[in-house]
């Protein structure tokens, strides 16, 4: 197992080490980092140290992550919407209902699954045999852009600029009612719903910061047509986020109450339509855009049949 090495930026001096890791590896949980850390996997110039230990500036940190090996994770021949592919990263535009990575009850079938195949070995291996390569995440039932890491290079230097919040994420959403601010920011922290640890919630226990930026770009009858920016990327955050405002994202039944003709979006009307990020090795700044796909459109129109 190779060592990751992070010379840790002045920024984040006096952070504990297992919140700064899960900066890094946001995909990860905080637990898997603490028990990664507990088994010495966690070096400060070559030295293991605590998972409770502040961090200064400059240190020169090497992590060995603890990898998955309690599922075989086998290549499938799924067809992919390849937008972008170097020697160091794919960006790919995932349909609805297709699961990033196996876990309980989606063994197969996933984007993994359809990478390994397209990819074979080539991919960074800091998630573990579940999640090869992958940086960030977005739902079962949202579609749109997510990056690809291909090497632990890549990964590492993705994942920096997620934790720096310097990512590029545009989504555009359909929500139900009409906003009070047709334009606004929302701040408010999510965690882990205090009575279902299924969902998340706006919550002050256990909770990170988060921030989402939308605008309004159309009305229908009992509906709003969103573009939303992230500026963190907490888990469920856009939907958990319109939610609290009382406007719960079309279709969702878990933070919604979906009606008759919501339910057959199939989960949530949400689609991650813009992303844009400092390539790893070139420096550069690249960003892709990919256009709302058939069940958006459909909505939208049955909408506007409506109004």
């Amino acid at each position: 197992m190779q060592a990751i090495d992070i010379l840790v930026d002045p920024e984040f001096a006096g952070e504990r080490l297992d919140k700064y890791l899960l900066r890094i590896f946001p995909d990860s949980s905080r637990t898997a980092l603490q028990k990664a850390i507990d088994a010495g996997n966690a070096l400060v110039f070559g030295k293991p140290v605590s998972k409770s230990y502040r961090l200064r500036a400059d240190d020169m940190l090497s992590f060995f992550p603890l990898q998955v090996k309690d599922m075989q994770v086998e290549p499938q021949n799924i067809p992919l919407d390849v937008v972008y592919e170097d020697d160091d990263l794919l960006v790919v535009n995932k349909p609805k209902g297709m699961v990033v990575h196996p876990a309980p009850g989606n063994p197969d079938k996933t984007l993994v699954n359809a990478l390994l195949y397209h990819c074979g070995s080539s991919l960074s291996g800091i998630g573990g045999v579940l999640r090869p390569g992958i940086v960030h995440r977005i739902d079962k039932d949202t579609s749109g852009l997510l990056i690809v890491a291909k090497n632990d290079f890549a990964h590492r230097a993705l994942a920096e600029q997620i934790a720096a919040h310097t990512f590029t994420r545009e989504y555009r959403a359909i929500v139900t009612g009409h906003l009070k601010e047709a334009n606004g920011t929302v701040i408010a922290p999510i965690g882990r719903h205090p009575k279902d640890r299924k969902k998340m919630a706006v919550t002050d226990q256990n909770a990170k910061n988060a921030v989402t930026h939308y605008e309004t770009l159309e009305t229908y009858v009992g509906y709003s047509y969103l573009r939303l920016r992230l500026e963190t990327g907490r888990t469920h955050q856009i939907r958990v986020h319109m939610a609290y405002l009382g406007h719960p994202l079309a279709g969702d039944a878990v933070y919604g109450h979906p009606t008759k003709a919501e339910l057959a979006l199939c989960g949530q009307c949400l689609h991650a339509g813009k992303i844009g990020f400092v390539h790893p090795r070139s420096g550069a700044y690249m960003e892709w855009t990919t256009p709302l796909p058939d069940y958006f459109i459909q909505f939208q129109r049955r909408l506007s049949f409506e109004d």
